[in-house]
């Protein structure tokens, strides 16, 4: 029979409708939906307590219990083991309740049996603050998170106020905490302060919970949650695990959010007075009070976060790599029709029998990284400025008959809507150092024709000539303000003057410039 699914209010009542109202088991069983064999073993157990039916009223639920449920007395003079120094133990990697109790056992030959030691090391965890119930074994886990309090930073110059994110990292076995402040949560200050906090640690978990966030799990699914590609690069960088907190489920990041309230509480809390002008002012502050606050020491434990990270998680944790993680953003793209993929406004070639086909992008600070599946078949030093074409020579067909779209193929695709349409796309191949840096503008500049019509394009490319610039941007803005509705200076010269005495045209004035050079010449 098990007592902890019944509790003591109900079998007070049980013993006082059976003692004091006479009604049968049976009938209490019935009412009650408790199997009668229970009811009969708490009616046995106040009969052997020599309880009263003064007793069920005056004693109290657990006076009551301590008398139906004695302990056995020899359990009271059996030695108790120090369960601080247990809780401790257990932390540690492959420190079992079964080890720690057989250890117990050699020292205590007469001490508790180990159902007996399970259950009061049950009891005394829950006296345990609530971020330290749960046992993690030393080096197993890191929780991240970040604090749902800014901190503010004023410009100089402006005095416009800025708000910093605080990130929040803390050792599951001891609890040493990290924090710093970044000035998003984007991808990229969500990465680097996880490499900042392993060197702070000086080791690697061997898993690292993060909650939900969008930077790191692109999808919060339940069973298996998408981690972000550059996420997972840094995870194989440092060999570990990112498991994420399953939605909806504190408890999966309860260290997490035990450790923001730390760094709320007891830093955060500490700063609200003063003011910072720098990330790095900021910064230097809080790295100050995170050491006040890991050593300062627990309430219900012995020592502090410090002393229980140099015991436990400090030797446990994973070497370092010997480099550091270098920060990747990952891109799908798919290759143009000429062998060039698009990052950032800057386009990047790849061999040209790879048109068409889709790619992933790895982007560095200094490099571009192009990869068809897991092979890589492109590298170029990354653009900022200058040309916006990266193009290097192995990449280019032997020659156009092999191209799928030669720019012989443009051309003459760009002749048959009209002439003025033809010469915009032969300036434009023209003016690119390899024609086929200018496919995307010359088939941008046909795709106008099927939007707006042949003949508005048309217009469009004879106006940008007229005004010296055809090229593709220039055309597509005539075509945008509609200024190839209005007349150019080249249609003007076929429009027909009205004829009248007074109008002399152009041909007497030409006729009249002659005249006078001859004269001249005479003389």
């Amino acid at each position: 029979m098990s007592r902890k699914h019944i509790s003591m209010r109900k079998i007070k009542e049980i013993l006082r409708l059976i003692v004091k109202m006479k009604l049968s088991p049976r009938n209490v069983s019935k009412a009650l939906g408790i199997g009668r064999s229970t009811i009969q073993d708490y009616l046995s157990r106040f009969e052997e307590a020599a309880l009263t039916l003064e007793d069920i009223d005056s004693l109290t639920e657990d006076e009551l219990e301590r008398r139906l449920f004695p302990i056995a007395s020899s359990g009271h003079n059996r030695p108790l083991p120090c369960w601080a120094a247990m809780h401790q133990e257990h932390r540690k990697q492959n420190v079992t309740l079964q080890v720690l109790w057989e250890e117990y056992r050699v020292q205590n030959p007469d001490g508790l049996s180990y159902s007996r030691f399970c259950e009061l090391y049950k009891e005394y965890s829950k006296t345990v603050d609530i971020s330290m119930r749960q046992i993690h074994k030393a080096g197993e886990k890191m929780f991240v998170d970040y604090c749902g309090k800014t901190m503010e930073i004023i410009d100089r110059t402006t005095g416009e106020c800025k708000h910093a994110q605080i990130f929040v990292a803390v050792l599951g076995a001891s609890n040493y905490l990290y924090a710093e402040a970044t000035w998003s949560q984007q991808l990229s200050d969500w990465i680097s302060s996880h490499v900042r906090a392993l060197e702070f640690f000086g080791g690697v978990p061997r898993a690292i919970i993060p909650d939900n966030l969008k930077s790191g799990v692109t999808k919060p699914w339940y069973y298996d949650p998408d981690i972000n590609p550059s996420y997972a690069e840094f995870a194989r960088h440092y060999q570990t695990a990112i498991l994420p907190a399953r939605v909806r489920k504190p408890r999966d990041k309860a260290k997490a959010e035990a450790g923001v309230q730390f760094v709320q509480r007891w830093l955060l809390a500490k700063l609200r007075h003063r003011r910072f002008y720098e990330l790095s002012e900021l910064n230097q502050a809080i790295k100050e009070l995170l050491t006040d606050l890991n050593n300062r020491p627990f309430k219900k434990l012995e020592g502090s976060r410090r002393s229980m990270y140099e015991a436990l998680d400090k030797i446990a944790l994973n070497p370092l790599p010997e480099t550091r993680y270098e920060f990747a953003l990952w891109k799908d793209a798919k290759v143009n029709i000429d062998y060039h993929v698009e990052f950032k406004k800057f386009f990047y070639s790849v061999p040209w029998q790879e048109a068409h086909q889709k790619v992933r992008i790895r982007a560095t600070a200094n490099t571009i990284e192009i990869f068809k599946r897991d092979r890589r078949i492109a590298v170029h030093i990354r653009k900022y400025t200058g040309d916006n074409y990266s193009t290097l020579e192995e990449h280019m067909p032997p020659h156009h008959k092999f191209v799928k779209w030669p720019p012989s193929k443009l051309v003459y695709l760009a002749g048959k809507i009209g002439h003025s349409v033809k010469t915009v796309v032969e300036e434009i191949l023209k003016s690119r150092r390899h024609p086929e840096q200018g496919f995307r503008s010359a088939l941008g500049l046909l795709r106008l024709g099927k939007s707006l019509g042949e003949d508005r394009l048309e217009n469009a490319c004879r106006k940008a000539i007229d005004l010296g610039c055809p090229r593709y941007k220039s055309v597509r803005s005539i075509l945008e303000t509609g200024q190839d509705k209005i007349p150019s200076s080249h249609d003007n010269k076929h429009l027909a003057h009205p004829v009248h005495e007074n109008i002399r045209g152009a041909d007497y004035y030409r006729r009249e410039e002659e005249d006078c050079n001859a004269s001249s010449t005479n003389h």
